[in-house]
């Protein structure tokens, strides 16, 4: 199998550390991870602000980078929710407008192999017990894409519950949005300050050390408010927590 790591822009420009996790990951499970440095941002922001047809540019470019793959892996979910449920639509668009099947035709190929991390592991290798090593306390935040547009369900969970030494907290309120939706935050800057204060409060009063999500950008968030807040509690994406071992311990 030919994987290649789609890293996301907010993660090769902010979170590089958890791209490396990804890769000793998948490389400790025998996956060889291939990482073309082609890419580029997948048209997420472009396509969320109204600017559709400046999204199409990206995505063919995404298409033509990483067709020859088997696999396409992210750490992201609202990216993997861009290419999974609104690259297929990019292409109605095209085709209600008379250009044509072209762009759909370009495009259909990466849709169904693109994968989220925690798909991948768990519907592709099949593995939950993924040999990590991770002694905190830690609850788990799903986020909106990986909740709503991937219905991720409990995968993300059962791969924590298999990580030796983490003890996995509920959060209240768990599949309420973070409040930060990309430009919304931006936008609508006070309801998204607000929302990201209460989920912050619910993740206090787990009394965990640790706020484990999919998606960076939700935990860039999250972690500007704790940070505010001189919280306690600490973002931390999943694929540095799977990666953990006791040789490479995460933080």
């Amino acid at each position: 199998m030919r994987v290649a790591l789609f890293l996301t822009c907010v993660n090769d420009t902010l979170y590089p550390d958890t791209g490396r996790a990804v890769v000793r990951l998948l490389n400790r499970l025998g996956v060889d991870v291939d990482f073309p440095p082609a890419q580029t941002c997948c048209g997420q922001a472009h396509y969320n602000t109204g600017y559709r047809h400046e999204t199409e540019p990206l995505a063919r470019h995404y298409a033509e980078v990483f067709g020859e793959y088997d696999a396409i892996v992210t750490p992201s979910g609202s990216c993997a929710a861009m290419v999974r449920e609104l690259y297929p639509r990019l292409g109605e668009r095209a085709r209600a407008e008379g250009r044509g099947e072209e762009l759909a035709g370009v495009l259909a190929p990466v849709v169904p192999k693109t994968y989220e991390l925690t798909e991948f592991l768990v519907d592709v290798l099949g593995v939950t017990d993924v040999g990590a090593v991770y002694p905190h306390k830690v609850t788990y935040h799903p986020t909106c894409h990986g909740l709503r547009s991937l219905g991720l369900g409990d995968r993300p969970r059962r791969l924590l519950e298999a990580v030796r030494g983490l003890e996995l907290v509920e959060l209240p309120g768990a599949d309420e949005c973070c409040g930060f939706g990309g430009t919304f935050a931006v936008k609508n800057a006070g309801v998204s300050a607000a929302m990201g204060a209460d989920k912050v409060r619910n993740a206090e009063s787990t009394g965990a050390e640790v706020l484990c999500a999919a998606d960076n950008s939700c935990l860039m968030h999250l972690g500007g408010t704790m940070s505010r807040a001189g919280s306690v509690v600490r973002p931390v994406h999943i694929a540095e927590i799977l990666a953990s071992t006791e040789e490479e311990p995460a933080r």
